[in-house]
């Protein structure tokens, strides 16, 4: 059972942590992803490899009943968080990728969805509490977001980013604009072309 007081760790670390090119591709991670440090990236492993030996253990048990629930138990959780598809396989929990579950962090998310301009403004907004997934607010980056969820990640009511004239939402406003004016004056341009063209023709 072990001690309550003292948490069972949810990582294990690299068995080579000194390794120079394990080093260089976990620090292009680190930065990419707006991880805070080494043991956010070693709880993601973590996560990675215990799914895919649960999908090596009911691959080898493949026929039995109890692998078989266990097997639908596992894809339909996999499914939930978007991580593979409906009807996917167990060859197919093998072949994910440790960047397809850095993609469904909410801290991700929340980059990707425009309430932040980069990785690492998208995890300062989540720890100071200004986003909200539905109507309960989410203070930790790494939270694996269900694929249900994933559009109703918006400012909490109670933020301040959550008014359209806050600064960073004029900001963005004013960029917004600006895209669309220069779609709008292209847009009148094919126009004004498609009309010219049709024009000739009925010469």
């Amino acid at each position: 059972m072990g001690d309550p007081k003292k948490p069972k760790k949810k990582y294990s670390r690299p068995k080579k942590i000194w390794d120079k090119e394990r080093i260089g591709v976990d620090r292009e991670l680190v930065k990419e992803y707006g991880l805070r440090n080494k043991k956010e990236l070693w709880k993601a492993e973590t996560f990675l490899r215990e799914i895919r030996n649960q999908a090596k253990l009911l691959i080898a048990k493949r026929g039995e009943e109890q692998a078989d629930k266990e097997r639908e138990q596992l894809i339909s959780r996999l499914v939930k968080l978007n991580l593979v598809n409906s009807g996917a396989v167990l060859e197919d929990v093998l072949g994910l990728e440790l960047k397809s579950v850095f993609d469904r962090r909410l801290q991700s998310l929340v980059v990707k969805k425009g309430l932040a301009k980069s990785i690492k403004q998208s995890r300062q907004f989540i720890v100071h509490g200004h986003i909200s997934i539905g109507e309960g607010k989410i203070n930790v980056p790494s939270y694996l977001v269900k694929a249900d969820e994933e559009n109703k990640i918006k400012f909490s009511i109670n933020s301040n980013l959550s008014k359209d004239d806050h600064p960073e939402r004029i900001k963005e406003s004013r960029k917004v604009k600006e895209e669309k004016k220069k779609i709008s004056i292209e847009d009148k341009d094919a126009v004004e072309l498609f009309e010219v063209a049709a024009a000739e023709e009925e010469k």
